[in-house]
């Protein structure tokens, strides 16, 4: 291949695999035929000089068996994958609990191939699945990290996905968190939109932000450095995840009798979540609603547009207020912990009422704070 080719990558030829350019720069990978000589249940080692045949016994599922001989046009499926595609099944190879031995990942790619394209699953090829539930920890946190984000960007309806995960006892092995997720959740997973193949990063938190949802921040953001996410992704799901335990229950009471609760309490609300997860917060607490019902639409899109109006447009952060501490040291304030609290008060004062937001008003106050006795 390297000598017919001009432009080569070598990709993988420890495993018979290069990378072959085109003239408009686009990569194709090609592959000697092989068969696997020994497996660890994640990586095999391959001897080539294998027939066609041979080759495509050693893939995954009947539906990735398929050749095609683009010069004479002809397909070559001698695993039946072309009729399984017609009945909307996937099964895996011959052996069912062989080809998963082979490979543990293959449970999880079976589970998010039958849910992206709406398949069955094959009794065998379940079974297998089932019973390779408890070696799934011999894959790479990175490995099953790959596959949640994947189920998250290709799945429309992740939920039939993260059931079969949970029902199979792949959540217990490598998400124990997971382990008993409710459908109610995986249900709110479905409400949010996909981050589809093109990224849309806050679309990818908020559904993983649903997903760990039942288990509160602190539990989550384990789960999530076990798996490797980023830091960033961390920080931003656990949070929603820890908001979310904290000021959903009281907020879905509140807004099921059809009613916002009053400007006070949603600013209070907007400032504990944070001006720049207000958002993303709502989204995730209306698919929460959607998933249950009870909350209606009309209330859910009311309380969408007050609450990024308070988180925009109104005094939630010490920084909107029109003093700072430099203001309170003029005014005759000692530097120190009372002034800190000075402030946290003023910002309590002023989301209690907005107007109050006038240097005049705000040093008066802090006047007054300031003469009170310290708390003990």
């Amino acid at each position: 291949m390297r000598k017919l080719f001009r432009r080569t990558v070598p990709v993988g030829i420890e495993f018979g695999t290069i990378g072959v350019l085109d003239h408009h720069n686009v990569m194709h990978e090609v592959t000697t035929f092989r068969r696997d000589v020994k497996t660890d249940g994640r990586h095999a080692v391959v001897e080539f000089g294998a027939s066609l045949d041979e080759d495509l016994a050693r893939r995954d599922f009947t539906i990735n068996a398929i050749a095609y001989d683009p010069i004479d046009h002809r397909l070559h499926d001698p695993f039946g994958g072309q009729l399984d595609l017609t009945r909307r099944v996937v099964r895996a190879v011959g052996e069912a609990e062989a080809r998963l031995r082979e490979d543990r990942l293959r449970a999880l790619r079976a589970i998010r191939f039958a849910a992206r394209f709406r398949f069955e699953i094959e009794s065998e090829t379940w079974n297998a699945i089932v019973g390779s539930a408890p070696f799934l920890p011999r894959l790479s946190p990175e490995r099953v990290k790959q596959e949640l984000e994947k189920t998250m960007e290709q799945v429309l309806a992740p939920s039939t996905a993260f059931a079969r995960w949970r029902d199979a006892g792949a959540f217990a092995s490598v998400v124990p968190t997971l382990a008993q997720v409710r459908d109610e959740t995986l249900r709110a997973v479905d409400a949010l939109p996909r981050p589809g193949l093109s990224g849309r990063p806050l679309r990818k938190t908020l559904r993983m932000a649903a997903l760990f949802s039942e288990a509160g921040g602190k539990q989550a953001e384990r789960a999530l450095r076990d798996l490797r996410f980023s830091n960033q992704d961390i920080a931003n799901i656990s949070v929603l995840v820890d908001r979310w335990a904290r000021f959903g229950p009281p907020l879905t009471q509140a807004v099921a009798a059809g009613a916002l609760p009053h400007d006070a309490a949603l600013r209070r609300l907007a400032a504990e979540i944070g001006r720049m997860r207000v958002a993303a917060f709502v989204r995730l607490a209306a698919a929460h609603w959607s998933a249950v019902g009870g909350v209606s639409p009309a209330v859910v899109r009311r309380l969408y547009r007050r609450m990024i109006t308070i988180a925009f447009r109104e005094p939630i952060e010490l920084a909107d207020l029109t003093v700072d501490g430099d203001d309170l040291r003029s005014a005759g304030i000692a530097t120190g912990p009372a002034l800190g609290r000075i402030l946290h008060a003023l910002l309590q004062m002023v989301i209690d009422e907005p107007a109050a937001n006038t240097r005049e008003v705000l040093l008066g106050a802090a006047r007054e704070l300031a003469l009170l006795p310290e708390p003990s």
